[in-house]
């Protein structure tokens, strides 16, 4: 069976509407004959002749009058589908949204991203994952609707991306340090004992590249897999932790900070979604709160 021409359907209802064959051509901006034709083609597709002569004008058929009825709610879903989403009821929404991010992100930025999202929208929930990687599966296959980055070579060509902040690396210690008092050199820096953060996009190793063009190393005494891990092993030893300044704010708390005894590139932290989620109305209003959350926190 041939598949059936859709636009028969919109002259259809317009036919069955007008019940003259010269209104509904005006109506839609065809010729007489053109409209003609129309009529013909759908009278072979229906089996029925749909509109007949009764004396100067035409009367709709029992089939006709039939589909009178459906096919102005047809062309009216076909419309809503074929149109630009309208913009969501917030307050009808119910749905769950599923965020990866690196530790410190709930820390720092979830509290003012939850009251936005309650306020705005009472039926969203939230539901953040550890980032333990940096591929982009969970973003292609769904189970992941937004993550939070650095964007690099890993990260899948097609995933959109926005940024939300710049960020630099700072040193920690615990009060009692000596790093927590007088002036800090690169030597002094490099001597400590370090805690290092393996990479997942955000990572020291500018640090490294840093120490090493002025002829120092760090002596890595342990490495962690996490923020929370080195500042925590920080809180308790006497070793230093270097870690983003603005991803950690809340994590340092009780800790001593200091700048970096020598410049280090700084990072951007990036937000990171699918691009089949471009146009979702709901997806992209909570885009805009992450992006003003992030901002709203400098």
């Amino acid at each position: 069976m041939p598949t059936p021409d859709l636009n028969l359907l919109i002259t259809l209802d317009v036919l069955l509407a007008e019940g003259s064959v010269a209104r509904a051509a005006q109506r839609l901006r065809l010729s007489p004959s053109a409209m003609s034709r129309t009529l013909a083609r759908l009278r072979q597709t229906t089996g029925d002749p749909l509109l007949v002569r009764a004396g100067r004008g035409l009367v709709p058929t029992p089939r006709a009058l039939e589909l009178r009825g459906r096919t102005g709610q047809l062309v009216q879903d076909v419309e809503a589908v074929l149109r630009p989403a309208e913009q969501a009821d917030l307050t009808r929404i119910a749905r769950t949204f599923t965020l990866r991010t690196r530790e410190g992100f709930v820390e720092n930025f979830g509290p003012a991203l939850v009251a936005r999202v309650r306020a705005e929208a009472p039926g969203v929930r939230l539901c953040f994952l550890q980032k333990t990687s940096k591929e982009s599966t969970s973003l292609r296959d769904g189970s992941v609707d937004l993550e939070t980055g650095v964007v690099s070579r890993t990260t899948g060509p097609e995933i959109r991306s926005l940024a939300l902040f710049r960020d630099r690396f700072v040193g920690v210690v615990r009060k009692k340090h000596t790093l927590s008092r007088g002036r800090i050199t690169p030597a002094r820096f490099a001597a400590g004992q370090h805690v290092s953060v393996a990479g997942l996009g955000i990572d020291a190793e500018p640090i490294a590249e840093a120490l090493g063009q002025l002829g120092l190393e760090r002596e890595i005494v342990a490495t962690v897999s996490g923020y929370a891990g080195a500042l925590a092993l920080a809180r308790a030893a006497d070793l230093i932790a270097s870690v983003p300044e603005r991803h950690t704010g809340i994590l340092r708390t009780g800790l001593h900070t200091f700048q970096l005894p020598f410049p280090t590139p700084e990072i951007t932290v990036s937000l990171l979604w699918h691009p089949r989620l471009e146009a979702d109305a709901v997806h992209r209003w909570l885009r805009g709160l992450v992006m003003g959350v992030c901002t709203a926190a400098r």
